[in-house]
């Protein structure tokens, strides 16, 4: 993985909500996930409609409860943005065993674009996504499928389904994060956390 305003949608439920009027079918709640830290939560609200197996399979992680543990671990920014512009990652602990890498919903299938507080998965090779994933600070549409462009990688973008509804202080503040932390990945060194925020629980919320 790597990495721009963002429809805040709020599902309001009145106390009549639940009475339908005949023959008129109510709209499914979209699934909510609460990840939980020591420093605050962080409610992101799915697509299940428009990205169904991303959003099955990060729902598969949140119901096995494998997320608990694990942690925001990289602060990506934006050259000359520093903590307004570039994303955060997040990922189980390492003893967790993923489940089967899912087949990739590139953008120009599922119409949603990254934008400030939009959730992805990340990925290597179309096809290898698990349970790695990223919450974008600022619109990062070159994170967005571009099969027009033949100028190099893949270009088909990484696999939105999702926004964040509550919480968008608490991940500028992590993007803020000192970033001294070690890897062994060049193109991420000064992008690792040095101190990752570690997730007390991740649950549908």
């Amino acid at each position: 993985m790597t990495h721009r305003p963002i429809d805040r949608r709020h599902l309001m439920l009145g106390a009549g909500a639940g009475l339908a009027l005949p023959g008129v079918a109510l709209a499914a709640a979209k699934p909510r996930v609460v990840i939980r830290t020591a420093l605050g939560s962080i409610i992101c609200e799915l697509e299940n409609q428009r990205a169904p197996l991303t959003t099955a399979n990060f729902l598969k992680y949140v119901d096995a409860k494998s997320f608990d543990g694990g942690s925001f671990y990289r602060a990506a920014r934006s050259a000359g943005r520093l903590d307004k512009d570039g994303t955060i990652v997040g990922q189980p602990p390492p003893n967790v065993r993923p489940f089967p890498p899912i087949r990739h919903e590139s953008t120009t299938r599922t119409g949603l674009k990254h934008l400030n507080g939009t959730i992805s998965l990340g990925r290597f090779a179309p096809g290898t996504a698990t349970n790695n994933f990223f919450i974008c600070v600022g619109d990062q549409p070159y994170l967005d499928a571009h099969p027009e462009d033949k100028s190099g990688d893949d270009n088909l973008g990484y696999a939105a389904f999702g926004q964040v509804v509550s919480g968008m202080p608490l991940v500028e503040r992590i993007l803020a994060m000192p970033t001294a932390g070690a890897t062994k990945f060049k193109d991420q060194r000064g992008q690792w956390l040095t101190k990752p925020v570690i997730f007390t629980s991740v649950r549908r919320g």
